[in-house]
């Protein structure tokens, strides 16, 4: 019997909602173990021995055996399968012969994790450190000389490492292994830039005549030696078969209920029926699951969305079963400061925190042993990251819980009703373009900086390389001698790479009046979140930005307690600047990629109830206008559709602008990104096409693949677009399939039936 049951089928207060779209078990799966490899060592065997584990699951031996044999690794199993013991006894193994290995994850505080597993070992020839920006200078120098196991993060190996590799030369010619934990997170922009940092540590590797065997920890994803093989540009194989055992987890898929929204702008007009915010959903489940001694995961898309779960769970726990256990309701997200996140993590562990509303920045493998159940409020953005969270759920085989509550959104929408689209699709390959030239062109600057750059080295970072150093020296940035390029400038290359593709250096949020700081927010989000008169939450206070110092990189707040939340409103205009290719789109469209000019500005925002979501007011801004070159997927009608479509009473600029929402809303359905990840345009005449145009571009500077992808499998995606929108019980339209909550014209106008009109002309 599934010991969820009662909980699920309690209802509301006592239970789970009880509006639950669909309830699959995944079977219980036991574990298979194999004997050690020969050639671990009887001291490693002990030690683990003393931590419980007696014998690997055959996953990490496998693995373990062949990096061992030199072959380049990944292991794309479940959550908490163990991956880290497929690295370690290959890696113990190269150190007792006096090898080097080095670590690489996406966060600090991963690595973190991972040097107080590898202490607890107590292995005495092996020296473990961390090499990150917390590192103290003189500690820096202790670590070159004598670490044998150097954990890192990819900012440290492009800013500090990779820069002063002669003072690793002795690390550098004993390399034997390159771990990259959590590989998953490569992707896009970010992954492209990171595959061009590995490029850069194989070839000063090889000047200094070390081939070191990368060995890669992911989640399960479709075909993980091809990403990998992206990633660092060499042949992988892969070992996907799980070896571990893990419980069943009940998986729940829920709907929030319906109810009528107040007379309101942007939220599905008057009287209109819209769904229950999902933050708010999952501020009642937690609260129901930790009232019962269930220790919870809420994952929350957004900053602000976790510490509003947070506030609103323990305001229901305190109602209904006192402060004390309200108390044991924490936050957890990107942007606090180190030290609050060290002891969130071990209240987590020590049972001290019953409940934590969290940010994916608790996605990756942080040790906190397992929790009861998770709760996941909103898509994560891929399939992957979904089961990546759901898979927090279980402590040492024990049955767990996963509840996945849809937002008012197309995709969340369509997944609830789509049970298969969950369960019974592969996971996504991850999408990366080491090719982008906006990538490629500072990574070549920062190899010539490191080791001139000669000709034999190009093959390295791809077919676009040639091209790429001719541009680079044309602009004065690199210069050829008979050695090979060099470059050009004082400044150090490194500098030109924004990993992240943040968009420059974080906002630092300050308390003006005490001056403490709270936290930090990218600089490419400031504008819409941190702009003043915005409000922003942090660990479940309420603060005001007084003003937005972009200059200065400095936020400045105050402690209040408005009764209204902000939106910030944005216009936006895209130039074509070059089609890369082109396709007839049914008997009517016309479908095209290619590169575009973005240009964005914030202009102003508005303030909502925070109790009906009615709109008080909206102020001004005036900040600065943002330009954005990347890659974009655009379809166009032909005039003359154009033409019998407005005949027919279809008011086209809301058709275009519905469609628009509901095909970025569906696209991560078919490219490894986030809506957040892109965004779009729609116009009833574009001055590049003379036509209607319904663009969806890239995020990112130089695109990051996902447009892209959309061009590929546009007619199964504008397929689903169209269904979704059909399906939708809603009369005019309503955030689960028309309306988007980024919308920068607080979704004015939109015409549902409209945007069914456009997309059949589309013969999908």
């Amino acid at each position: 019997m599934n010991p969820w049951s009662e909980l699920l089928s309690a209802g509301p207060g006592r239970g789970l909602p009880s509006d639950i779209a669909h309830v699959r078990t995944l079977p219980k799966r036991s574990g298979v173990t194999v004997d050690w490899p020969e050639w671990v060592g009887d001291d490693l065997r002990e030690r683990l021995a003393a931590l419980g584990i007696s014998a690997p699951w055959s996953h990490q031996a496998h693995a373990a055996e062949l990096a061992r044999a030199g072959e380049h690794v990944i292991m794309a199993t479940g959550t908490a399968s163990g991956k880290s013991l497929g690295f370690l006894l290959p890696s113990v193994d190269a150190i007792q012969s006096g090898g080097t290995v080095l670590y690489m994850a996406p966060t600090k505080a991963l690595a973190a994790d991972q040097e107080r597993s590898l202490r607890a070992l107590g292995l005495p020839d092996l020296t473990v450190a961390t090499y990150d920006g917390d590192t103290r200078p003189a500690d820096r120098t202790w670590i070159r000389r004598n670490a044998n196991l150097v954990l890192t993060n990819p900012d440290m190996l492009h800013h500090a490492f990779l820069g002063r590799h002669a003072a690793w030369s002795g690390f550098l010619r004993r390399l034997r292994y390159v771990v990259i934990d959590e590989s998953h997170r490569y992707r896009g922009v970010f992954g492209s830039h990171i595959a061009h940092v590995i490029r850069r540590l194989r070839r000063v590797c090889a000047g200094y005549r070390s081939a070191p065997t990368f060995v890669l920890a992911s989640a399960t994803s479709a075909e993980p030696e091809v990403s990998a093989s992206r990633l660092i540009g060499l042949p992988v194989t892969p070992v996907a078969t799980d070896g571990a055992p893990h419980g069943a987890t009940c998986v729940a898929l829920v709907e929030p209920e319906p109810e009528r929204s107040p007379s309101s702008r942007g939220r599905g007009g008057d009287g209109e029926v819209i769904r229950r915010s999902a933050t708010a959903e999952a501020a009642d489940v937690l609260a129901t699951l930790v009232g019962q001694g269930v220790q919870t995961l809420a994952f929350v898309r957004s900053r602000q969305g976790a510490e509003v779960v947070s506030v609103t769970a323990r305001r229901h726990l305190a109602e209904r079963h006192g402060e004390p256990i309200a108390e044991r309701v924490a936050a957890y997200r990107a942007g606090y400061l180190a030290e609050d996140r060290r002891r969130l993590e071990r209240d987590v562990r020590s049972g001290a925190v019953l409940g934590l509303a969290a940010t994916n920045a608790l996605e990756l493998g942080v040790d906190i042993a397992g929790v009861d159940a998770v709760v996941i409020a909103g898509w994560p953005g891929t399939l992957a990251s979904l089961w990546q969270q759901a898979g927090r759920a279980g402590r040492s085989g024990q049955d767990a819980l996963a509840v996945f509550i849809a937002r008012d959104d197309p995709l969340d929408t369509y997944l609830v009703h789509h049970p298969e689209a969950v369960f019974d699709r592969p996971v996504e390959s991850s999408v990366l373009d080491p090719d982008n030239p906006h990538v490629l062109g500072p990574h070549l600057c920062a190899a010539a900086e490191e080791m001139p750059l000669r000709e034999g080295d190009l093959d390295l970072f791809g077919p676009a390389a040639p091209e790429t150093v001719e541009d680079l020296s044309l602009q004065g940035l690199l210069r050829r001698r008979p050695r090979g390029w060099f470059w050009t400038k004082r400044e150090r290359a490194a500098s030109l790479v924004d990993l992240r593709g943040a968009g420059g250096p974080p906002v630092q949020i300050a308390d003006a009046e005490t001056g403490q700081l709270l936290g930090t927010v990218d600089e490419g989000a400031a504008h819409a979140s941190v702009h003043s008169g915005a409000v922003h939450l942090h660990q479940g206070a309420t603060y005001v930005v007084d003003e937005l110092d972009l200059e200065s990189g400095v936020a400045l707040v105050h402690a209040a307690d408005p009764q209204y939340t902000t939106w910030a409103r944005d216009v936006t205009e895209i130039a074509v600047l070059r089609e890369i290719r082109s396709r007839a789109f049914g008997p009517n469209a016309r479908l095209h990629f290619g590169e575009v000019e973005v240009r964005r500005q914030v202009v102003g925002y508005l303030k909502r109830d925070v109790r009906t979501g009615a709109v008080l007011g909206e102020e001004p801004l005036d900040l600065p206008e943002r330009v954005l070159r990347s890659k974009a997927v655009w379809w166009t009608l032909a005039p003359e559709v154009c033409e019998r479509l407005g005949a027919e009473d279809v008011e086209l600029r809301g058709a275009a602008h519905a469609a628009e929402h509901a095909a970025i809303g569906l696209l991560p359905l078919f490219a490894t990104c986030d809506r957040w990840d892109i965004g779009g345009l729609s116009t009833t005449g574009h001055v590049d096409t003379g036509t209607l145009t319904v663009f969806v571009y890239d995020g990112y500077p130089g695109g990051a693949g996902f447009a892209e992808r959309g061009y590929e499998a546009a007619e199964s995606w504008l397929a689903a677009t169209h269904e979704a929108i059909a399906t939708c019980p809603c009369a005019n339209g309503c955030p689960s399939c028309i309306q988007s909550p980024k919308c920068g014209n607080g979704n004015d106008p939109l015409s549902k039936s409209g945007a069914l009109s456009l997309i059949a002309e589309l013969g999908v």
